[in-house]
């Protein structure tokens, strides 16, 4: 038994130490070049719809923190197993950590765009970590061994897992202080015709406690993508390139993006996965260059009814061309809430398009735009059994009172959101427990493309009761009270919460 507790932690020695040198070594091949980006970045591009569902519905957007947690515990329990045998055959433990060099090579060299070097990082680690394994399987405290020779293995493995462990940490934080804010805090974001301008209403926002403000800060901008680690792209290496079925390609810089008239506008983003009454939704102004001028420019050939967005990392979503120039305020953006794209939304060029779910639609980080057609291509999302055309659903949403508040009688504002981008919002209205429908009060919005605020005074009677609201869209469409989870085109029903009125 003892012979196998040493066994287990010289096997987790030695994976630490692999962990450690290969992250080093990314420092300067690139984050994802590292084993444990890259194998991750497999994971989430193969794994089932059904498992991302259950992993964004469990853990929200810390959904990849999860599987990068997952995947160290993962190792860590083959690397005990391995180092557990490898104190009856040394080989086992050798053929382990070959097997970890193999998983990691191959899937870094899997990766989109992936330079012929990612295997280095792997490489360095598994070298590291078998010379690890052969040092502390050489001083192996066994059954006979004395008390000293126990204390100086706990010692040296001990102190190994922690060097390991600081040296992992220590180049993931380098990374991250490597990347392009400094590339993306020296933008000059050029200045923009008042008429190119949609302005703000000045009541558009209620100014409420706890009800969501009209625009959303880039802060609390939700966040949802597959990227395991946040690319890091330049300005300056930044190009489009747009081709596949069109007239002409196009290849723009981003200085020549910059050159190009742009728009700016208030536009509502949602995301296929938010549940009724979810948080998976914000508003923000986005400055940008109309897609649509860049298609005209392309003149896409006839056939060509899709438009694949494509990132760096990879990652593609199709949208229908005929919606990118249905004269709607589509864009590659390049600035959110007046300054440069924060680099986790998408810095230097993302998409945004009103009136589709992101899945289909917001590509961040931009490098690509090839013209095609649904029945040649199945973008990321469309492979796992989501809808191919993703257009938003008319829905609403209370956020004060809280659910499960306890309030006092009397007057209570009721607040929320209610959105239908690219079509509006004509009308909202509560319920209160089975009562009648009451109209709620709408707040102004610079266009069709935001979420609405809306407010409603109830005068609140002791009890329990169960507030429900529901909204009707200007082309008639009133929310349905239908319950459909968000698989594979949106959630539907009511959005109700229960308070305590004493």
């Amino acid at each position: 038994m003892q012979t196998r507790r040493f066994g287990a932690l010289a096997g987790l020695a030695a994976a630490a130490v692999a962990l450690g040198v290969a992250e080093a070594v990314a420092i300067l091949t690139g984050a994802t070049t590292s084993p444990l980006v890259s194998v991750g970045g497999v994971v989430i591009d193969s794994v089932p719809a059904g498992v991302k569902d259950f992993a964004v519905s469990v853990f929200y957007t810390y959904d990849k923190l999860a599987l990068t947690i997952g995947t160290i515990v993962v190792l860590a329990v083959f690397a005990a197993v391995i180092g557990i045998l490898a104190t009856r055959r040394r080989i086992i433990g050798y053929l382990g950590i070959a097997v970890f060099g193999v998983v990691g090579i191959a899937a870094a060299l899997s990766r989109h765009n992936a330079p012929w070097y990612a295997f280095v990082p792997t490489l360095a680690g598994v070298l590291a970590g078998a010379a690890v394994l052969r040092w502390l399987l050489s001083h192996e405290a066994g059954y006979n061994a004395t008390p000293e020779e126990r204390r100086w293995f706990l010692r040296a493995a001990g102190y190994t897992l922690a060097a390991a462990a600081v040296a992992g940490f220590a180049s993931r934080w380098w990374s991250t202080r490597r990347g392009v804010e400094a590339d993306r805090a020296a933008i000059d974001l050029p200045s923009l015709p008042p008429d190119t301008v949609a302005p703000l209403p000045p009541s558009a926002d209620a100014g409420l406690p706890d009800l969501a403000p009209f625009v959303t800060p880039n802060k609390d901008f939700y966040l949802i993508d597959t990227a395991l680690v946040v690319p890091q792209l330049a300005s300056e290496d930044w190009t489009l390139r747009i081709h596949g079925r069109v007239e002409k390609e196009i290849t723009i810089s981003y200085r020549e993006l910059l050159k190009r008239p742009m728009i700016e506008r208030y536009i509502t983003l949602a995301c296929v996965s938010n549940e009724v009454g979810g948080g998976l939704i914000g508003n923000a102004k986005w400055q940008g260059v109309r897609v649509a001028d860049l298609l005209d420019e392309a003149r896409p050939k006839q056939g060509a009814d899709q438009v694949v967005s494509r990132s760096i990392d990879g990652f593609t979503a199709g949208t229908p061309t005929a919606v990118l120039r249905d004269g709607r305020d589509a864009m590659l953006a390049i600035a959110m809430n007046g300054e440069p794209l924060p680099i986790a939304h998408g810095f230097p060029v993302r998409m945004v398009v009103p009136g589709l779910y992101g899945y289909v639609s917001a590509t961040k980080w931009l490098v690509e735009l090839e013209l095609t057609s649904f029945a040649d291509f199945d973008a990321y999302w469309i492979k796992r059994g989501w809808s191919a055309q993703g257009p938003i659903k008319t829905e609403s949403r209370i956020d004060t009172p809280r659910d499960g508040a306890n309030l006092h009688a009397g007057e209570v504002m009721i607040a929320g959101v209610a959105w239908a981008q690219h079509r509006g919002i004509s009308k909202v209205e509560v319920r209160v427990d089975d009562g009648p429908w009451q109209a709620a009060t709408l707040l102004p919005v610079p266009s069709i493309d935001t979420w609405r605020q809306w407010t409603l005074k109830w005068r609140a009677t002791p009890g329990r009761h169960r507030l429900t609201v529901r909204a009707t869209d200007n082309g008639g469409q009133t929310q349905t009270d239908a319950v459909a989870p968000p698989d594979p085109d949106g959630a539907t029903g009511w959005h109700s919460i229960d308070v305590a009125v004493s």
